[in-house]
């Protein structure tokens, strides 16, 4: 059996999905965290959130699945990411996070 895994990074929750390639069924989802991640405002029409954050998430919605399915990740054939609206995360030369991500509902632009 091979798998595709779906991740959607939104600016509330991450939710992952794990889909059985040859039935199209979803055999296992998840979403990360229980309450709504916050939104950080450090100045009227400002929209910040940590993209570490994300990614801790997104190993939570993993664990959850592995727990849920026990999938085997050799057997993944892909792996699809759908993000926020529009955002901007900002990387230096080795891939670390520079600032905060400017989300959707940021104003500034």
């Amino acid at each position: 059996m091979k798998y595709l895994l779906g991740y959607d990074i939104g600016s509330s929750s991450i939710k992952a999905s794990l889909l059985d390639i040859a039935t199209g069924r979803c055999v296992a989802a998840a979403t990360t965290p229980t309450t709504e991640m916050g939104m950080d405002v450090p100045q009227p029409g400002w929209a910040e959130q940590r993209p570490e954050r994300w990614w801790q998430e997104v190993i939570n919605a993993t664990q959850q699945l592995k727990a849920k399915y026990g999938f085997d990740a050799s057997l993944l054939a892909g792996i699809g990411i759908t993000y926020q609206m529009h955002g901007l995360v900002l990387l230096d030369k080795a891939g670390h996070v520079l600032r905060p991500a400017i989300i959707w509902c940021d104003s500034r632009a």
